[in-house]
């Protein structure tokens, strides 16, 4: 059956033809976003939402999502999507980052020119029948020193127009390394070094705890005196108030903000002075930018409904529609192994220590990890999905670590899991042999070789005569047909377990009896998704 996406805000044509060129069956609704009621009504019809900024993507939205994968948001914010819901929910959110990447750093630059020559007043002054050369002296932009908060995406590209313009670039951003400071032709400095040198401040950075109110009072005080100052990237960015103190005081000569802390901004402490250029949030707003990134969201849903590969998600590893061919064997393994010790388990988790072996941990370890956790999870849980269950697994406070090793034994490689409780650990390891199937081959320590079925039975006994034959009788008298039979044994005498392939379930008296023979020290039924 192919995936099913609404579309629930406006976007082109040609991106909903994408979905439908794909397979993917699209329903085109761009004015149900603003209705939150219709919205949640028909919204579990659907695997896949794409969206721009219009339709909220709510928690209780997303309590009525019974069946959808994947949110696409076409553009950079997410604010109106509640990623950690969506997360525990096991719905992956994108976005697409790169779309208007070349046309919101346009605008910058667009906005450090307008208060460098007071365009937007020079413009009202002319419309009004005035003459006034005079009144608008501006200044020149080149040689002047131009400071970039934060240089990646975004603030890359207007590093590259400002060194065309002939400025002096100064860069801070923690993530910038010197190679690619040379190759942007900019200078990498401390955030007090950019404050006290820069004539033009612009910022590029994300809002998050640490970058709130990058330019308060503190740090606006920190500033060359006839600075100005342009943000195109998030409200939040800047302590308004603050810096409408500094405009007043002429420490600050100008500010140049596509974006405010509340949006829609209806009224703001900025507006009407007379050294802000403000404009609602254009950053995006160009035809090709619009068009951009809502063909990328079509065709990163699409990817992601039809062939598993993640691009640009938030709160899931990308895989490329390569890396999940070649992993796909692995990915399912590695929740098989987690499965298997989460049936094996009836104890609170502490730690979940996962080891690659070999070629396997040269691969994407961030989705093999979601896996294997999914998988323990899935036991106690079977809404669980690899989304959803790193957050689960932080929320009840389960240690993860991963290691990874060269090639280190018979196998190419393996993945071993092992799992930490108040009473003991747990180990399992599992390989993908060429045919791309996955394998138990070892147990507690225990070297076995297993094939990986739907319906299966462990069991664990002292390594004695007559357990097979006890083991055999009882199922078969009781209709239960044993497809693969894998035996493994610590020692002579010592520990000893059975891995069994049914072709059914196992009833329930059936393992009753198994126990009854007191033979066994553990029987327990397991079941794979295959």
């Amino acid at each position: 059956m192919a995936p099913r996406v609404l579309v629930s805000d406006e976007l082109s044509e040609t991106a909903v033809q994408i979905f439908r060129d794909r397979g993917v069956e699209v329903d085109y609704m761009p004015k149900l976003g603003k209705d939150k009621e219709k919205l949640a009504e028909i919204i579990h019809q659907y695997d896949g939402l794409a969206i721009r900024s219009a339709t909220k993507v709510t928690e209780k939205l997303l309590e009525n999502a019974t069946n959808l994968k994947v949110v696409g948001r076409a553009g950079i914010g997410v604010d109106n999507v509640d990623i950690p819901a969506a997360s525990k929910k096991g719905v992956i959110v994108m976005n697409t980052p790169f779309g208007n990447s070349v046309t919101t750093a346009e605008h910058a630059i667009a906005m450090m020119f307008a208060i460098a020559r007071q365009l937007p007043e020079a413009s009202a002054s002319t419309h009004a029948g005035k003459w006034e050369k005079s009144k608008f002296m501006g200044v020149e932009l080149f040689n002047k020193t131009l400071g970039v908060i934060g240089a990646g995406n975004i603030g890359g590209i207007v590093c590259d127009r400002a060194v065309g313009l002939k400025m002096k670039v100064i860069a801070f951003d923690p993530f910038l390394s010197e190679e690619r400071a040379k190759q942007l032709g900019v200078t990498k400095v401390e955030l007090d070094e950019l404050l006290a040198k820069a004539d033009f401040i612009t910022l590029h950075v994300p809002l998050t705890d640490k970058t709130r109110n990058i330019l308060g009072r503190e740090n606006l005080a920190k500033t060359k005196p006839g600075v100005r100052i342009i943000n195109c990237a998030r409200g939040g960015l800047i302590d308004e108030a603050a810096l409408k103190d500094a405009l007043d005081s002429g420490h600050v000569a100008g500010a140049a903000l596509d974006v405010f802390e509340v949006e829609p901004a209806t009224e703001n402490v900025l507006f009407g002075h007379p050294n802000v250029v403000a404009t609602p949030h254009l950053g995006a707003s160009t035809t090709e930018a619009q068009e951009n990134v809502a063909l990328q969201v079509a065709e990163q849903m699409s990817d992601y409904l039809l062939t598993g590969a993640v691009t640009n998600a938030l709160n899931m590893p990308n895989v490329t529609a390569e890396q999940a061919q070649v992993m796909g064997p692995w990915i399912k393994l590695a929740g098989h192994i987690g499965s298997l010790i989460g049936q094996m388990t009836d104890e609170p988790i502490k730690a979940i220590n996962i080891l690659y072996d070999g070629a396997v941990s040269e691969m994407n370890l961030a989705a093999l990890n979601q896996a294997v956790i999914a998988g323990v999870l899935k036991a106690q849980n079977p809404d669980v999905n690899p989304v959803s269950a790193p957050v689960i697994a932080k929320d009840k406070g389960i240690q993860i670590s991963t290691t990874k090793q060269d090639k280190s034994g018979t196998f190419d490689a393996y993945i071993k899991v092992t799992m930490v409780t108040d009473a003991r650990e747990r180990s399992v390891a599992g390989t993908c042999f060429s045919d791309g199937k996955p394998r138990f081959i070892q147990i507690k320590g225990i070297n076995i070789d297993a094939e990986v079925g739907e319906h299966m039975l462990y069991t664990t006994n002292n390594d004695v005569p007559g357990i097979i034959g006890n083991l055999g009788s009882i199922l078969g008298e009781n209709g239960v047909n044993i497809a693969n039979f894998t035996l493994g044994r610590a020692a002579v005498g010592q520990d000893a377990i059975a891995v069994l392939y049914l072709d059914q379930a196992i009833p329930a008296d059936v393992v009753t009896k198994l126990e009854a023979t007191g033979k066994f020290n553990q029987v327990k039924p397991l079941r794979f998704d295959v």
